[in-house]
C-alpha cells in the first residue's frame, strides 16, 4: 500500500472516559500493560507498507507526542513521508474536523499517493488494509467503509455507527447508531479509503458549503451521489469508547485466542521500547492469567489483571480484574476487584476498593487513596 496516504483522525468522542483522559487523549491512553490505544492503528498501517502517515489530533497531545517520538518504533522515522504530527487546531475534531484538514492540506494535496486511508485510534484489531484495497480498487467505488459484523451489539459498541446494507450489490444504503436495542449489527470501524483527490474535494466541498463540519458527516449525508461499498472485517474487534469498554478490552486480551491474533500473528503491533529490568517475583507472590510489564515488583496475589511498568505491589496485597498502569504503588494487605488505578497511584496498607463488571472504580492519575 505505497500507493497510499495513510490518516489517523482522533475525532473519537471522548465524553465517556472520565479521568483517563483528563490529562491525555485517548490515542494515548495506555492499553495490555506496555502498549497504547494508537499503537493498533499505526501498526496496522505500517504493517500493510504506508509509509505515509498524518494524525491529526488536538490539545493534550503532549503524552501521544512522547510515546510517538519520530516515528522510529513503526519504521517510520524517514526524510520523505514517515510520520507527521498535526495538532493544537482551533476546533475539536469531535464537532469539527475539516478545518483541521483544511489547515494542513499541504500535506495532503503534496502527497505522491493516490489514495487515502482514514482511520480513528481507538477500534482496536489487527487488520491487512491491503485487502481492503484490493477490494476498493476491484468493486470500483468512490468510497469503501470498513465494517465488522458482531453478534452483542446489545451489549458492546453502544453509540458506534450501524452501516445498513443492500445486500444484493454491498453498497451502504444508510449509516445509523447502535443504541443496544439489537444483538446483531454491522458496526462501522470508521475506517475510509477514497482516492485522494476525491478527500480533498471533499474537504472543500465541506467548507463552501458549511453543512457539514464533519466528513464521516459528509459521507453519511451524500450516499446517493457517490458509490459507497462495504468491506467486511472478520478478525476481533473491539472499540474504546467508554470506561467499560476499555476496562473489557484489556480483560479480552487476556484470552489466549484474542492475544495470539493481536499480537503473535505474522503482522505484530508495535511501540515505544523502555529500557526496563525484568519483573521481580517473590516466594510469596501467586500470579495467574495476568500480563505483567517489565520492571515491576510483585508480592502479593495477581489473577486476571493487566500490571503495567515498574508496579509495585506489595506483600499480602490481592488483586482481581484490575489494570493498573505504571508507577503505581499497592501497599500491603491491599484489596482490589474490577479496578482501573491511573498511572502514578498509591494505594495505601490494608486499603479495600471494589468495583464490578459493569461499574469499574477508576483511580485518577497520581491519586493517594
Amino acid at each position: 500500500m505505497n500507493n497510499c496516504l495513510g490518516i489517523i483522525n482522533l475525532d473519537e468522542n471522548q465524553s465517556r472516559m472520565g479521568e483517563l483522559v483528563r490529562y491525555r487523549t485517548l490515542a494515548s491512553v495506555p492499553l495490555s500493560a506496555r502498549y497504547r490505544v494508537i499503537d493498533f492503528v499505526l501498526s496496522n498501517m505500517a504493517n500493510s507498507g504506508i509509509e505515509g502517515i498524518g494524525i491529526f489530533t488536538a490539545n493534550k497531545s503532549r503524552s501521544l507526542i512522547n510515546h510517538l517520538t519520530n516515528g522510529r518504533p513503526w519504521d517510520l522515522h524517514r526524510k520523505k513521508d514517515g510520520l507527521r504530527v498535526f495538532n493544537f487546531g482551533d476546533y475539536d475534531p469531535n464537532y469539527d474536523d475539516v478545518h483541521n484538514f483544511l489547515d494542513n492540506i499541504e500535506f495532503i494535496e503534496q502527497s505522491r499517493r493516490e489514495y487515502v486511508l482514514i482511520s480513528p485510534s481507538y477500534m482496536i484489531c489487527n487488520i491487512d488494509y491491503n485487502e481492503a484495497l484490493r477490494y476498493h480498487k476491484k468493486s470500483k467505488n468512490d468510497i469503501t467503509i470498513v465494517y465488522k459484523e458482531v453478534e452483542e451489539a446489545d451489549k458492546k459498541f453502544i453509540e458506534c455507527e450501524v452501516l445498513n446494507i443492500d445486500n444484493n450489490n454491498n453498497r451502504v444504503i444508510s449509516i445509523g447508531e447502535n443504541i443496544g436495542r439489537e444483538k446483531n449489527a454491522k458496526i462501522n470501524m470508521e475506517m475510509y479509503i477514497m482516492k485522494r483527490e476525491l478527500f480533498t474535494n471533499i474537504i472543500h466541498e465541506c467548507i463552501k458549503t458549511g453543512i457539514h463540519r464533519k466528513i464521516r458527516g459528509y459521507i453519511a449525508s451524500n450516499l446517493n451521489k457517490f458509490e459507497v461499498g462495504a468491506f467486511e472485517f472478520d478478525g476481533y474487534l473491539s472499540c474504546i469508547n467508554s470506561i467499560k469498554s476499555y476496562f473489557d478490552t484489556n480483560l479480552d486480551i487476556l484470552d489466549q485466542n484474542i492475544n495470539k491474533e493481536l499480537f503473535y500473528n505474522k503482522k505484530p503491533i508495535y511501540t515505544k521500547s523502555q529500557d526496563e529490568p525484568p519483573t521481580q517475583y517473590t516466594d510469596m507472590s501467586l500470579v495467574s492469567n495476568s500480563i505483567i510489564a517489565n520492571g515491576s515488583y510483585i508480592e502479593g496475589e495477581i489473577k486476571n489483571c493487566i500490571i503495567g511498568r515498574r508496579v509495585v505491589i506489595g506483600r499480602g496485597a490481592k488483586l482481581e480484574n484490575c489494570v493498573i498502569m505504571q508507577n503505581t504503588i499497592i501497599g500491603s494487605d491491599a484489596i482490589m476487584d474490577s479496578v482501573i488505578a491511573d498511572k502514578g497511584t498509591v494505594v495505601n496498607e490494608s486499603q479495600v476498593i471494589k468495583g464490578t463488571s459493569n461499574y469499574p472504580v477508576t483511580i485518577q492519575r497520581a491519586k493517594v487513596v
